[in-house]
């Protein structure tokens, strides 16, 4: 499903990202990106969103080369990744509810699928009897779970977790582990970034672990080895 072909990123000041970069990511896989500060791994993800593009090489979603999508193709095209994020990214002033819907909304879905869906995606991530909550009333795995509820709200082929544990403590960190092991058991593509070598331990799947932009290692079961 996801290829990236010999990709290369090099920024104006010659500060390189990015080198020589070959990997391929299956339909319905969970990989696990790991590696220092720097490693290049933000902006790998960067160019699978077609928020970076390549100094060199090529990325593909499907057959999709994602370099040629028109300005306007690229909001459609995003809509098949969902992302969560460390920081939640939640809207302050709207409830557990009211943040899901919103994805929904600007999707251009109606009230009927909003009002079938979103009870669905809060039981899936536990926050059934949550969902008219504020952000400031939930605790921080909480709010976690709504942004998780929110990302997939409107079913996309990918789910990109970045740091999605780093502000939270080990039990809300498993809880939001199991949670995207079960999105992923449902047939999403999950790619995982993250420091926490306990989560990378735990999972036994695929671990690519990046160095200085290049990948060093690429584990079908692997740990946390750097």
């Amino acid at each position: 499903m996801i290829y990236f072909d010999k990709v290369s990123k090099i920024y104006k000041d010659q500060s390189v990202a990015l080198e020589d970069v070959t990997i391929t990511i299956s339909p319905g896989e969970f990989v696990s990106i790991v590696g220092h500060s720097g490693a290049g791994k933000t902006t790998l993800l960067k160019m699978l969103m077609v928020e970076e593009k390549p100094t060199a090489g090529k990325v593909f979603f499907e057959s999709i080369d994602v370099q040629t999508l028109r300005g306007k193709e690229i909001p459609t095209y995003r809509r098949r990744i969902g992302v969560v994020f460390q920081d939640f990214k939640l809207l302050p002033n709207k409830t557990a509810y009211e943040n899901i819907a919103f994805a929904m909304e600007a999707a251009g879905r109606s009230d009927e699928e909003i009002a079938s869906d979103v009870p669905h995606a809060l039981e899936l991530v536990d926050l059934g009897l949550k969902r008219w909550n504020f952000p400031h009333q939930l605790s921080g795995g909480e709010r976690q779970r709504v942004a998780i509820a929110r990302s997939i709200i409107n079913q996309p082929d990918v789910l990109i977790a970045d740091e999605p544990t780093g502000n939270l403590d080990p039990i809300n960190t498993q809880e939001i582990i199991q949670i995207l092991k079960k999105i992923n058991d449902l047939g999403t593509t999950v790619i995982l970034t993250t420091h926490n070598k306990g989560v990378i331990d735990s999972l036994g799947k695929r671990v690519v672990t990046m160095e200085n932009g290049r990948i060093s290692r690429d584990d079908e079961k692997g740990r946390y080895v750097m």
